[in-house]
């Protein structure tokens, strides 16, 4: 009986790092979508227009307009939150896009937009490279960050050798494995702790995830009186998931560290990156941004003992008392690990988000929650098609 239920634990063990794996990787089609469209940019001067075209430069700092953000190395991923977005506005002619990606994918995300319009609405593209802002005078925690050796090791190391599958539960074991998907030493994923200078001009922004699909119109979310606050989120400490929403201080701290111990609440509630809307004018007036690098500072020092997952923690305790709640319709989570998500609670949220390794674009991803992304993905196109994309 022993033996049979180390049998049955290991096999849960070597599922779940199939799974960590298969969604650590790019899919055959995701990958050929993204160099077909980097040779479109070398080989179709359409594919090089600019964007937006000149005369709709001075809207891309309009503050009448809503401007939404949203930052990924995902061609197609980007093509879903754009196309979602539009679609489900009231008011698209309102709506000014800026995507922000790495240099690498540069190219094929602009041949992407540039050849396929989304008038009424105005898009820009711009590489990281192109922001005069980021230098590694302004982010030198970052460059740390991506060249630090302990991280390095642990973000692109094995990340299962040495693994004690005796003293952990298949949970536990899922949750360090995401923890240490190499995204998160990524600029991209940091980038939005640097919407205020990147933005100058801007005063309101809403932020999205790339594994966002948005079915409902977010323009009421500038009306949203954040009572002087930065950043409206949805809290995730109370609703009816309780797995989902179940998340305080202490699932994402190490509350044995005396320095984490003195500083937080463990019972502090937590809120979700995702969907956002954030003053920018507000945050102006913060150092949001310097407790953020002072805290990743104490992190490497401490070799990663203070937290493990992700861009969330800093964000939590630089944004400690600059939040404002909003009504979680605006934003159900959940999508990417809980396969057991309400349906019908799926349809009804404005934004639902795909966190979680099981992403809609992977084969991993649930199959019964696939259909709310792939219904903004046109099969007719020829890029998807000629890539076999999700077939």
């Amino acid at each position: 009986m022993e033996k049979l239920e180390k049998d049955i634990k290991a096999s849960k063990f070597a599922e779940l790092t199939n799974k960590h794996f298969a969604a650590s990787s790019i899919p055959k089609g995701i990958h050929c979508f993204a160099l077909r469209l980097t040779d479109e940019y070398s080989s179709n001067a359409l594919a090089r227009r600019q964007l937006p075209s000149p005369e709709l430069l001075p809207l891309l700092s309009d503050n009448s307009y809503h401007h939404f953000v949203v930052s990924t190395d995902n061609i197609l991923a980007a093509a879903v939150v754009v196309n979602s977005t539009i679609q489900s506005s009231s008011k698209p002619e309102k709506i000014v896009f800026h995507v922000i990606t790495d240099k690498k994918t540069y190219a094929g995300m602009h041949s992407w937009f540039a050849l396929h319009s989304v008038s009424p609405a105005i898009i820009e593209v711009k590489g990281v490279h192109q922001f005069d802002w980021l230098t590694r005078e302004n982010v030198p925690v970052l460059e740390a960050v991506e060249n630090h050796n302990v991280i390095r090791k642990y973000y692109h190391g094995n990340h299962v050798a040495g693994a004690n599958y005796t003293d952990t539960t298949p949970r536990t074991f899922a949750s360090k494995l995401q923890a240490r998907s190499p995204k998160y030493i990524s600029l991209l994923n940091h980038i939005r702790i640097y919407l205020p200078e990147l933005f100058p001009n801007l005063n309101k922004v809403v932020f999205l995830d790339d594994d966002v699909v948005i079915q409902r119109d977010l323009s009421p979310l500038w009306d949203i009186d954040l009572d002087g606050k930065v950043n409206g989120a949805v809290e995730t400490c109370k609703g009816e998931d309780e797995w989902v929403m179940s998340k305080r201080f202490k699932n994402y701290f190490n509350f044995s560290h005396p320095l984490i111990a003195k500083n937080l609440n463990p019972d502090d509630c937590a809120w979700a990156y995702g969907m956002n809307i954030f003053d920018l004018h507000a945050w102006r007036q913060t150092h949001i941004r310097d407790t953020y690098h002072a805290w990743l500072k104490e992190n490497l020092k401490s070799n990663l003992t203070l937290w493990k997952l992700g861009t969330l923690p800093p964000a939590l305790i630089a944004f400690k008392g600059h939040v404002h709640p909003i009504d979680p319709f605006w934003h159900m989570l959940g999508l990417g690990y809980q396969n057991k998500t309400n349906i019908e609670n799926v349809k009804n949220a404005a934004v639902i988000h795909y966190n979680g390794q099981a992403k809609p674009w992977l084969e991993i991803g649930f199959e019964h929650l696939r259909p709310f992304w792939t219904k903004y993905l046109n099969y007719s196109n020829e890029f998807i098609r000629n890539c076999h994309i999700l077939e």
